[in-house]
């Protein structure tokens, strides 16, 4: 199982008419979290994508626990339960301080730069053997 947590504040901008943070900026904020988890691995996404690999979301879903609002100081937790084989399924969970306020999941698949589904670098494939090997 891989880990990996960046922190963020919610901007005034990131909120809407009721001062909650608006539901469409926890996308971005998952987004954060997984191209950390993939520098943790040793497989930045800028390189991928410079080697001709992308990694579009193919799936999404969201469960909001409690809103949060301006000034918040939030961390952002993705998991990568098992080993991904064609597709990466993450998890997320949204965090203020030790109250749980949403989680989510993504799915992936590596692509070419057409849009057609490939098969992971050998770079990812290495980095997710030694990821679970035990």
């Amino acid at each position: 199982m891989l880990h990996a947590t960046v922190e963020t504040r919610v901007r005034f901008a990131e909120t809407d008419a009721m001062g909650v943070t608006y539901h469409g900026n926890y996308l971005p904020w998952f987004e954060m979290a997984r191209v950390s988890l993939l520098d943790q691995i040793g497989c930045p996404y800028r390189e991928l994508e410079k080697s001709g690999f992308l990694l579009p979301v193919l799936e999404t879903g969201l469960t909001y626990h409690h809103p949060s609002h301006f000034d918040d100081r939030l961390t952002i937790t993705v998991t990568l339960a098992e080993k991904p084989l064609a597709r990466l399924r993450l998890t997320y969970q949204v965090k203020r301080g030790q109250e749980l306020l949403v989680e989510g999941f993504t799915v992936h698949a590596f692509v070419n730069r057409e849009f057609k589904p490939v098969r992971p670098p050998a770079s990812f494939v290495e980095a997710m053997q030694k990821a679970f090997a035990h």
